[in-house]
């Protein structure tokens, strides 16, 4: 599923070299958590959706063209196709 982008919404592409990256990983490769146990706090609170849903599950594994959004940010995930 995509997600419209509103007008004022500010999205940031992230690139990835693999096909998937799990939803802990991201938001230490994007700068959101610092650690793994920073991530997993952020993730278990319910603070991230994925393509509007809130998500608690730390494994979950993102791929292309998915939208992760934390505190009003919000993240599409691009694979770096070589």
């Amino acid at each position: 599923m995509k997600l419209p982008v509103k007008e004022g919404d500010i999205m940031e592409t992230v690139y990835i070299d693999t096909e998937t990256i799990k939803l802990e990983q991201f938001l230490k490769f994007c700068g959101e958590a610092g650690t793994g146990g920073n991530a997993k706090i952020i993730i278990h609170e319910g603070l991230v959706k994925v393509n509007g849903e809130v998500e608690k599950r730390r494994g979950k594994k993102l791929k292309d063209e998915d939208v992760v959004e934390f505190e009003n940010r919000k993240y599409k995930i691009e694979h770096n196709k070589k």
